[in-house]
């Protein structure tokens, strides 16, 4: 709290009861850690773009994160190309069994591609400002 209050100028008290306060509504939903996957022994991270049925899609998500080596699921609105899911693996036979195991939940592949790097940032309307 004491690194952001200084960063944005405001006092860490302000900071706590604004976090606390978007927990508390659900703005922040939780905390993840973010893993260099490579160091963790998993050098193989890989974007899998599936298909699956419609009736089934947000089940099959759901029920798809459970699987080895599955860190991310997004499950997207459209008719064909619907799951984006996110793997790790430590080598080629690990990531072969993970994609054995994806055409036997119901997923059709159409593309995997491997990932190199992953940035992220929060939406710039929750950035700080002088006026917030």
């Amino acid at each position: 709290m004491a690194e952001i209050a200084a960063q944005v100028d405001v006092a860490a008290s302000t900071v706590r009861n604004r976090i606390e306060s978007m927990e508390e509504t659900g703005i922040i939903e939780g905390y993840f850690p973010k893993i260099d996957y490579e160091k963790a022994n998993y050098p193989l991270h890989v974007l899998f773009v599936c298909s699956a049925p419609a009736d089934e899609r947000e089940q099959l998500a759901a029920t798809i994160l459970d699987q080895h080596g599955v860190v991310d699921v997004r499950e997207m609105l459209t008719s064909k190309r619907n799951i984006y899911v996110e793997v790790v693996a430590t080598d080629t036979q690990d990531l072969t069994e993970i994609t054995n195991e994806f055409t036997t939940t119901g997923f059709s592949i159409e593309s995997s591609e491997i990932i190199t790097n992953h940035y992220t940032r929060p939406w710039a309307e929750f950035e700080f400002d002088d006026e917030n």
